[in-house]
């Protein structure tokens, strides 16, 4: 009978053999799928069962790009400064030290060189994962080098945006890349080279702004939040009940500021069918 009845009250095994199930096996997504880890990195780290779309960062958005994954990155050692010494909840020179242990990246944009469906492309992706993707002065410059080498070589451009908007610790200096990467991208335009910008979860603050805004074509993903400030910030300055859906892609296309919304899955076809679009080529 000892079987299935215990001999001897408490539990007897020893902390080091017990099994704890490893992290990360399984992803449940806000309306209560749960879906295989690994299925889910294999659908793109899209949820199979509702279509949710889970934010990912620069190296998954570049696995998708660029084909076989290959790409030189611009400017990949280029970090932040703590110019105004600013010190909220802590120093922003120790949390820029934190960050970029904790998430591997040295700021919140990185900028990928390569072939998509056979043709050169220039991508420049930012990681919310680096203080919510926050926009400092880096990330504009790393924008700006970027359209730069775009110019030079006469390739397509492509911004990735995933952002809470300007980076408080950097106070006047994230504001000025709004200005700074528009007049890029109208450098850009006089060029005639093809800007997409691709908005994803979420998009707000100055990057609405400025650059996200400013493509030649305005793509996002399904239910990605965009916006300029966040919808309590809306209601409480308007005093009124906001519409369902407020700031959802599906709303903002409604409303003219997108021109289409592109699953993941489509994501790469999508972007080079509007490049060769746009630049009267034939259609890949």
């Amino acid at each position: 009978m000892a079987w299935f009845k215990r001999t001897t009250k408490g539990i007897t095994t020893a902390t080091e053999d017990k099994m704890d199930v490893p992290k990360g096996l399984w992803y449940k997504s806000p309306t209560g799928k749960v879906i295989d880890a690994d299925e889910l990195a294999r659908n793109l780290w899209v949820s199979p069962e509702d279509g949710f779309h889970v934010r990912i960062g620069s190296a998954e958005y570049f696995e998708i790009l660029f084909d076989d994954n290959t790409f030189v990155e611009l400017d990949a050692k280029m970090t932040s400064k703590d110019t105004l010494h600013f010190v909220d909840t802590k120093k922003y020179s120790d949390r820029l030290k934190d960050t970029i242990s904790k998430t591997k990246l040295n700021d919140a944009v990185r900028t990928g060189v390569g072939k998509s469906k056979g043709k050169d492309l220039v991508v420049c992706c930012m990681d919310f994962a680096f203080i919510g993707g926050s926009m400092g002065a880096v990330v504009g410059e790393k924008i700006c080098r970027g359209i730069d080498h775009s110019i030079k070589n006469n390739i397509p451009f492509v911004m990735i945006s995933k952002s809470g908007g300007a980076r408080m610790m950097e106070a006047a200096y994230s504001l000025m890349q709004l200005a700074k990467t528009s007049v890029k991208l109208a450098q850009l335009a006089e060029s005639k080279i093809p800007y997409i910008s691709l908005c994803t979860d979420p998009t707000t603050g100055g990057t609405t702004a400025s650059y996200a805004m400013l493509g030649d074509i305005n793509i996002s993903e399904p239910g990605a939040l965009i916006g300029f400030a966040g919808p309590r910030v809306v209601k409480d300055t308007t005093g009124k009940d906001l519409p369902e859906g407020f700031q959802t892609a599906e709303f903002v296309l409604e409303h003219g500021f997108l021109d289409f919304i592109t699953p993941r899955k489509e994501l790469k076809d999508s972007i080079n069918l509007f490049i060769d679009l746009i630049e009267n080529n034939t259609i890949r």
